[in-house]
């Protein structure tokens, strides 16, 4: 399993640890990575999701996860979320 949000495409960064004496020495920064399950009203059923909780907290913000697809850029999300994005839509479609 990659450490990569499926929403945002946050991934591991490269840094260093500094020590007191200024020594440098190559580290990672992992993103806080979280199992959830996120409701969709148009599909009307959970998805299961691997996102960190910066991610969470902004699909709280934009009304939920129909509303946060559909403003992401599809360059940023997962195969998996882009399939769902595309569901979504269809069902958005199917509606009207």
């Amino acid at each position: 399993m990659s450490r990569r949000c499926e929403l945002t495409g946050k991934g591991p960064m490269v840094g260093n640890n500094v020590s007191h004496a200024n020594n440098k020495t190559k580290r990672r920064f992992m993103p806080n990575l979280n199992d959830v399950t996120l409701q969709s009203e148009a599909l009307g059923r959970g998805v299961k999701l691997r996102i960190t909780a910066s991610a969470l907290r902004t699909v709280d913000h934009r009304g939920g996860l129909d509303a946060f697809l559909a403003k992401a850029k599809d360059d940023e999300l997962s195969p998996k979320a882009l399939k769902i994005k595309r569901e979504i839509a269809a069902a958005r479609a199917a509606e009207a």
